[in-house]
């Protein structure tokens, strides 16, 4: 006998074998029917105790805990993959809290296309660590991390409960152990970016559309609408594209409801008033969100609309398209490089549904009929949201891989669905061939066949992210020396104190001085100005968060040429929120949304006392705007150099995984990321620094 309903709080599969019927072998003398009683009476017993059992499905604040768990080590551990979250948010964000930092075009209030109320949203973590470890600048980047990583955990670990009341127990194990270590979540789920923020919205309010809509199911209505909304809104207005099989579903399927042919007017009218009345609501979020826009940019503004003017209404020259463009296939091969096997599954999650329709139709449970919704079609609905911004991504010729963060809980929603529909194909084909539904409900071959695709996705998973941690590490690990090493070695070659920044009075006492001694000034702490360059590897940046104080960043001239950010007009370091507003209202001179390249942002590379550089000595490619400065050791000493994966002469396989021993490392070839210091210009500040102290 098989029961099983999807839309059920509660429901699971149960198979076993239907029991004997009483008065027949209790009327019957039949030796073979008593012996038939006596050797599987007892396996009959145990066998329904088990089947009645649930699942083994983990309670919602476990699943929590262990989310939390890897998401922290994330936020501790990820690379800042991509040069537009830290240059349009970590860049804004550190100007916000320390006064200077790069600019982009998006930020200049000519254009005002990224959100300052989003960026805001940030701002108190960073200022948590200041009454910890003071004003130190990593405390702060990790600060905001961290709770980025809560909140992906308590949204994933809502969804996963969502999916275990209201889909089906083993979908949402399935769900479960195929993202808690998936390699794209590992990066969406902790990145500063409007799309990673939409991917949270999206969880709680995909988590409440799993719920069955009826007539009297406001809350329902009003949590999701508000979820999609905060996700368009505050985060990235596309992502409205999400909700729109939710609204198809509260305008026009009956759910639970049992509608009358006469009444159907009725409840149309119902439950558009209804959704009208949950859009308004939901609508005030823009109140606040374009009063902080309009505050920080110095004139009315409504960042959603730009957006979306910019990218789907372009004028003359401008548009997405400037950055690049994509064939059909981009998404679907970075899907495989960061979701790997789930991708195919995720992808056959309608046809799937189609076959389970045809050959097992009471998988999904009995309820249909013209007076309210089959489960099959509620269950379309709600897998074609992922459909749905595939279709639309890919008719974007620009294509990134954080464009897809909104929907990764989805993708993982539909994979877990087609691999409990195509377990359930499994034993309607084991019941035809054995005619035994007894030997298909103890059979191992089942969970074998689940286990083996959720652990394959697991190890894929960390062998990718492993590998994006031993290749790509490179920039933030040598910022980290940089900040740590470096300069904590000039101040103690040229008798510096290294303090933290002071107060808001901006001095401090040297601790080693007596009580008596006179306060001494900020720069003295810090009495340098370096200048850290950086030319080819702009886009690898990791922001002035891994820059110590005293260190201004420039740009120096490379084959690139296009739009580099410049800096924002420099306010008082320990000034408030209010003190910053002269950056934000100030029009940078040279900012374009032309993607042009803007000469006065470049130095010359002589002025700069550090560089940041890659070099392949194995393949090096040298031109006249980018030599090979790590080998011209008259005027560079390499400070630090990490390895850092040459992927134009690396094998596909081995780049795009990590695994352990020596001879899978052996076939990548690797280049150096170093930081570079010019001997010259170092030497000359030193020297004046001991001048200065004696």
């Amino acid at each position: 006998m098989a029961t099983n309903l999807v839309g059920v709080p509660g429901a699971q599969t149960i198979r076993f074998r239907r029991p004997v019927n009483r008065q027949q072998t209790e009327g019957s003398s039949a030796p073979e029917v008593k012996k038939m009683k006596n050797r599987h009476s007892g396996l009959l017993q145990d066998q329904l105790r088990r089947a009645q059992k649930a699942p083994w499905t983990p309670s919602m604040s476990v699943v929590f805990r262990v989310f939390l768990l890897v998401r922290v080590m994330g936020a501790m551990y990820v690379n800042l993959n991509d040069c537009d979250e830290v240059f349009n948010f970590w860049e804004p964000l550190h100007y916000l809290s320390r006064g200077h930092g790069f600019q982009t075009w998006e930020t200049s209030p000519m254009y005002s296309i990224r959100s300052w109320a989003y960026i805001l949203l940030h701002y108190l973590p960073t200022r948590i660590p200041l009454y910890m470890y003071g004003p130190e600048k990593r405390p702060a980047f990790f600060a905001v991390r961290l709770i980025l990583a809560l909140l992906s955990s308590l949204c994933e670990a809502f969804l996963y409960r969502r999916i275990a009341d209201y889909v089906n127990y083993r979908v949402a194990r399935y769900f479960l152990f195929t993202t808690i270590l998936s390699a794209g979540m590992w990066n969406a789920s902790v990145s500063f970016l409007p799309s990673s923020f939409a991917m949270y919205t999206t969880a709680v309010g995909f988590g409440f559309f799993l719920d069955h809509a009826n007539k009297s199911n406001f809350r329902r209505t009003m949590l999701a609408t508000l979820s999609f909304a905060a996700g368009a809104i505050v985060g990235w207005p596309f992502a409205a594209a999400i909700a729109i099989p939710f609204v198809f579903e509260e305008l026009y399927l009956y759910g639970t409801d049992q509608v009358a042919p006469r009444e159907r007017l009725f409840w149309r009218i119902t439950r558009w008033k209804r959704m009208i009345a949950c859009v308004a609501v939901a609508a005030l979020l823009f109140i606040p969100v374009v009063a902080l826009d309009t505050l920080f940019y110095g004139e009315l503004t409504a960042v959603p609309w730009n957006i979306i003017k910019y990218n789907v209404f372009p004028e003359g020259e401008r548009g997405p398209d400037l950055y690049g463009t994509e064939s059909v296939y981009y998404y679907f091969h970075n899907l495989l490089l960061n979701l790997n096997v789930v991708v195919p599954f995720a992808l056959a999650s309608l046809p799937a549904l189609a076959i389970t329709h045809r050959i097992e139709y009471k998988r999904l449970g009995d309820r249909a009929g013209p007076e309210s919704s089959s489960h099959y079609t509620e269950m379309a609905v709600r897998l074609a949201p992922m459909y749905l911004w595939f279709a639309i991504m890919s008719a974007q010729p620009h294509k990134e891989e954080r464009f897809l963060y909104p929907v990764y809980p989805l993708i993982y929603f539909n994979a877990a669905v087609t691999i409990y529909l195509a377990r359930g194909w499994m034993e309607v084909a084991y019941v035809k061939i054995t005619k035994s539904p007894y030997r298909a409900s103890i059979a191992v071959i089942f969970s074998r066949f689940t286990l083996s695709v959720v652990t394959a996705s697991m190890v894929i998973s960390v062998s990718r992210l492993l590998a994006q941690w031993s290749y790509y590490h490179a920039p933030q690990t040598v910022m980290y020396h940089f900040d740590q090493y470096e300069i904590p070695s000039i101040l103690n070659r040229t008798g510096y104190v290294h303090l933290p920044p002071p107060p808001k009075d901006g001095r401090y006492r040297i601790p080693e001085k007596e009580e008596d001694e006179p306060r001494v000034d900020y720069d003295l702490i810090y009495p340098f100005n370096l200048t850290l360059c950086v030319g080819k590897e702009w886009h690898r940046f990791p922001g002035h968060y891994y820059v110590p104080d005293g260190v201004r960043v420039e740009w120096i001239k490379s084959e690139f040429d296009g739009m580099l950010p410049g800096h924002f007009k420099p306010t008082p370091r320990w000034g408030g929120l209010m003190a910053r507003l002269e950056g934000t209202h100030n029009v940078p001179v040279g900012l374009n949304d032309l993607n042009k390249e803007e000469p006065s942002f470049y130095v010359d590379v002589s002025t700069c006392d550090y560089l940041m550089d890659l070099d392949f000595p194995l393949h090096p490619v040298s031109t006249s705007l980018e030599p090979r400065y790590a080998i011209d050791n008259d005027t560079w000493e390499r400070a630090y150099c990490q390895k850092f994966l040459d992927t134009r002469h690396s094998p596909l396989l081995t780049r795009a995984l990590w695994m352990p021993g020596s001879r899978w490392q052996e076939m990548n070839e690797y280049g150096d990321y170093c930081l570079l210091k010019h001997r010259a210009n170092m030497e000359r500040k030193e020297n004046a620094l001991n001048v200065r102290k004696d």
